[in-house]
């Protein structure tokens, strides 16, 4: 974050009190050290910085003469406050007393840790439940969730223990923990999500539900056998955080409109591709949230639920009991659905369900894997869906990926750098010139320059001359032309999202590898 300004004498009052900006607290470690942490969390008080003889405290509320008192007894030292948020205070006094990740691995000494190594199933069991253990694993957590990580990653390998977060969709290592704990916590963590402790030469799956800062936060979990032990992820959903419109995901207001009325037609088939963690899912939750209605019974089927959706039946695969995307989608339609979602399309016998469902009255939302809009006509031909079918039901398709965001509070005008224009040239985009925009990197973005995703996407509404190509069978490159004499391209949009500085040009690069180009 960027430092506190310093206000001028005239600023503050005769009491010494400050009007705050709690956006931009800088906090110094020498000024937070000055007092305890049970003094700070129990007054709520938070040290800023010192010098000249004052320290500089952030409080919620200010004048309180008993605690100014205490404070200058503790420091020998004048007090002036700040006066900030109470949110935001509390916020920064979690962050800056409690131990970090990488304190609690720096004190976990190899040579004074407890070793699962050659011990038997109870004793790992035991070693799993030891207090030691049990605040790694909470703190690996918190501190995952804080950072805003959507997934935390455990790779062992012969010697150490790989410790990652994925932040704004890129893995960020962290401290490893002690590789002679490798099995405690994983016991341990398979013990918070109810899986078998002694099955470790099978992948498993596993859930964990917590609150964190008063929010629900469900983890998902999956191990996965190596030759170095298991690996293990953790899919974290804060099921309490609120879905974005598809303004606010990244849509214009003209293709946001324009997907509105697709999407409230009375039946057919609408499509979101792209990769897998494009956002797809989110986005067809963004679209159900938007045309749900008391009249309308809206059912889905998705592997897993990720999020749950108000007034709206969802239903999660359970393929060991043979309840699977054909199966739950036939189950489905004796519910007397108004609007379905499939979680994704992934084989025929799904896709050909999903599409006589939009023929026969149904309003269908899936998702499938493929790079651009038009693609996904190809794909499900590839799949052995007749192309009739495909042409009378499909009524828009939704391509994106997810661009990061430059950090508002570092970003800087940038020149293009050749290096640049000539990487988006070779791959068949015009060359770019003047002014656009990256990161410096800054506290608030822990020096990557970004903070946050947006999404860039290419909305293909299928119309009379797209039908006709659809039903004669032509390839995707005449499908492609066809489409972008009124479509804006998922390359287009995401050059106009780097002309406005929400994005970068070198983030462009990194996610589109030529693909968004073609």
């Amino acid at each position: 974050m960027h430092p506190l300004s310093n206000p001028s004498e005239s600023n503050a009052g005769s009491n010494g009190i400050r009007a705050g900006s709690p956006a931009r607290l800088a906090v110094s470690p020498e000024a937070v050290g000055a007092l305890p942490a049970e003094f700070i969390k129990r007054h709520r008080v938070l040290p800023l910085k010192m010098g000249g003889g004052t320290i500089l405290v952030a409080t919620a509320e200010p004048g309180n003469q008993r605690v100014i008192d205490d404070i200058r007894l503790l420091t020998g030292l004048e007090v002036e406050e700040q006066t900030v948020e109470t949110a935001e205070l509390l916020e920064k006094i979690a962050e800056s007393c409690q131990v970090t990740v990488e304190q609690m691995i720096e004190n976990l000494h190899p040579d004074r840790a407890a070793t699962a190594e050659g011990k038997n199933l109870h004793d790992i069991e035991v070693m799993a439940n030891e207090p030691t253990v049990i605040n790694l694993v909470n703190l690996i957590i918190s501190t995952a969730l804080r950072e805003r990580a959507s997934d935390i990653h455990m790779l062992p390998f012969e010697a150490t223990l790989q410790l990652r977060y994925r932040i704004d969709g890129l893995l960020q290592e962290k401290p490893p923990p002690p590789k002679n704990l490798h099995a405690a916590l994983v016991s341990r963590i398979k013990i918070m999500a109810d899986m078998n402790i002694a099955e470790r030469f099978m992948p498993q799956d596993g859930h964990i539900q917590i609150n964190h800062r008063g929010a629900r936060v469900d983890i998902r979990v999956g191990t996965m056998p190596t030759i170095y032990g298991e690996s293990l992820v953790m899919r974290l959903l804060e099921k309490n955080s609120r879905l974005l419109t598809p303004m606010e995901l990244g849509l214009d207001r003209e293709r946001s409109e324009l997907m509105t009325r697709l999407v409230e037609k009375p039946h057919g088939l609408f499509l979101a591709t792209g990769p897998t963690g494009s956002g797809k899912t989110t986005t067809l939750y963004s679209i159900l949230q938007g045309i749900y209605a008391p009249e309308k019974k809206i059912v889905t089927i998705e592997d897993p639920v990720e999020y749950e959706l108000a007034g709206v039946a969802q239903i999660p695969v359970r393929p060991t009991r043979n309840f699977t995307f054909a199966n739950g989608l036939r189950a489905i339609l004796r519910q007397d659905p108004d609007v379905i979602m499939v979680g994704e399309i992934r084989d025929s016998e799904t896709a050909e369900i999903a599409i006589r469902a939009a023929l026969t009255g149904h309003q269908v939302f899936s998702t499938l894997h493929t790079n651009d809009s038009t693609g996904a006509v190809t794909r499900l031909v590839d799949m052995g869906v007749e192309a009739f079918l495909i042409s009378s039901s499909l009524e828009g398709v939704l391509a994106q990926r997810l661009l990061r965001k430059i950090c508002p509070l570092c970003k800087e005008e940038s020149p293009v750098a050749k290096s640049v224009s000539d990487k988006l040239h070779a791959m068949g985009a015009r060359r770019v010139e003047g002014i656009f925009y990256h990161g410096k990197g800054c506290e608030e973005c822990r020096g990557t320059g970004y903070r946050g995703r947006i999404g860039i996407f290419e909305l293909l509404a299928i119309g009379p001359e797209l039908r006709e190509l659809i039903l004669q069978k032509r390839s995707n490159v005449e499908l492609k032309a066809v489409a972008q004499k009124t479509m804006i391209t998922m390359h287009e949009d995401a050059m106009l999202k780097a002309s406005r500085g929400i994005t970068s040009l070198e983030e462009i690069l990194r996610v589109s590898s030529g693909d968004l180009l073609e």
